[in-house]
């Protein structure tokens, strides 16, 4: 997820009854991109960079020291979200330019150091064989594995590359769920209806929702990237910035292999390790993949049976509610108290109804025990009543713009409407350089939000709330240029 670039673009910790060496058995924690995007991490199907072909970088807001509670704690990415998670930002994964690296991070500096790098990468490799052996992998998986394992530089520039900008979300939105990723999905679901309606009454997901994480995984298949996942993991665990979190996927890739659930050369996907059609990370896939086909293996590669199965079972273990949408398009009233749109803030659908939250078009609201409201783009954008299942989607790639862009295209996907309200497009996007003067700013005039980092999340928006009630605005702790010139005084 991509699992960014997920997404943004996804991860897991291992299950603790799956397959494998017993020292390698872990509690599983549900959320497959909250770790890959700490990395750099997105959707495939929405990387612009072909010669990526897989994850790109974190947007900015998806997760920030600044709405962090320990920026000093480790780097290693935390198993579960925390409560300043990337999970309450609206921003979407980033694509484009920022897949690519820059013309001086591809000079003859790196190329200079290739070899050297190469050299070390080697005897890393090395060390790692006599630990994966000791943890219970066979020879023979260890030499398929790396007996030809290569250095990947261009991974590293991929995986420390930073976007200056964040995308808005109606920019990801409009790409996400296109009329031809709307048409192609709805092909897709009648081409595979009987799997994914067998799929559906086992795991009481809805076939659309599993068609449109496919859609936006991986575009229906066509591009869920072409790196080898070995020298993936390898490389980033050589020398990446979450080194921890990378060898613990490369252990996983092992177990798969010696499971013989795919051939090495098969085991492709994006850059950041996320794998398949659905782009499941190793430990991902050893917790909830399916072998849906009954072929005895489970392949997220080749058999759709075991991608719509592995999707379901993954959204089931995260709590999926059968029979319950995922939430609603919603009209919020005047004076509404925008420091409830965040997503730890729920109440039943008759709460919010007797504050004056209304569906759309006068319809019903969903009736929720415990839903969220939330406002991705602030009080001049639509508005969202989002229930279990939506949170659901959240585990799955832990941005609200993701979750969605899955919600919609699944409604376009079964024939129900799009978004009826409009978004702010005349806002441009903000840099990160922008939103960290908008932070220090803040700080300045006594509205603490932590350590300026470029990246807005819960704790951003609500000293940017306590801000603009102190100017008469309306406080719906989204950030503008207007915002940030009155508040900077330029």
């Amino acid at each position: 997820m991509t699992r960014s670039s997920f997404s943004y673009r996804h991860v897991v910790s291992a299950s603790a009854d799956r397959p494998g060496p017993p020292s390698r058995r872990r509690a599983a924690a549900l959320s497959l991109c909250l770790s890959l995007s700490l990395m750099g991490c997105q959707s495939v199907a929405d990387t612009q960079a072909p010669s990526a072909n897989g994850a790109a970088t974190a947007s900015a807001g998806e997760t920030g020291a600044a709405d962090q509670p320990n920026p000093g704690s480790s780097s290693q990415p935390s198993p579960a979200p925390s409560n300043e998670s990337n999970s309450g930002s609206s921003n979407p994964p980033n694509s484009g330019a920022s897949n690519e690296p820059s013309a001086q991070a591809s000079s003859n500096g790196i190329d200079a150091s290739t070899s050297r790098d190469s050299a070390e990468f080697d005897a890393w490799v090395a060390s790692f064989r006599r630990h994966a052996a000791a943890e219970g992998i066979d020879r023979a998986t260890l030499e398929a594995a790396f007996g030809q394992a290569s250095f990947q530089p261009k991974i590293l520039e991929y995986d420390r590359s930073q976007p200056e900008f964040s995308r808005q979300i109606w920019s990801y939105l409009d790409t996400a769920v296109s009329d031809s990723r709307i048409s192609n999905g709805r092909e897709r679901l009648a081409a595979h209806r009987d799997t994914a309606s067998a799929v559906e009454r086992e795991y009481g997901v809805p076939a659309e929702v599993i068609v449109a994480i496919w859609g936006i995984e991986s575009n229906y298949g066509s591009n869920f990237g072409d790196f080898e996942t070995i020298d993936a993991l390898s490389t980033l665990g050589f020398d990446g910035r979450r080194q921890s979190f990378a060898r613990d996927e490369l252990m996983a890739a092992l177990e798969i292999l010696q499971n013989g659930d795919i051939d090495r050369d098969r085991m492709r996907g994006s850059w950041a390790g996320a794998m398949g059609h659905t782009q499941f990370i190793p430990s991902s896939f050893l917790a909830y993949a399916v072998d849906e086909d009954g072929d005895g293996r489970r392949d997220i590669w080749g058999s759709i049976p075991d991608v719509m199965a592995s999707t379901a079972n993954y959204l089931a273990r995260a709590g999926w509610r059968t029979g319950q949408p995922w939430g609603a398009e919603v009209r919020l009233p005047e004076n509404f108290d925008y420091a409830q749109t965040e997503l730890d803030t729920r109440h039943s659908s008759q709460e919010w109804i007797a504050q004056g939250v209304a569906a759309v078009a006068g319809a019903a609201l969903p009736d929720f025990a415990e839903a969220s409201v939330i406002a991705p783009a602030g009080a001049q954008g639509p508005a969202f009543l989002v229930g279990p299942n939506f949170r659901a989607i959240l585990r799955y790639n832990a941005s609200t713009s993701y979750a969605l862009a899955v919600a919609k295209l699944s409604d376009r996907i079964a024939g129900r409407g799009g978004i009826q309200a409009d978004w702010p497009r005349s806002e441009p996007a903000l840099s990160r350089s922008q939103i960290r003067r908008l932070q220090s700013a803040l700080n300045a005039n006594g509205f603490d939000v932590g350590t300026p980092d470029g990246l807005v999340g819960p704790n951003t928006r609500k000293g940017l709330r306590a801000y603009q009630r102190s100017i008469g605005t309306t406080p719906d702790g989204y950030p503008t240029q207007r915002l940030i010139q009155r508040l900077t005084g330029g």
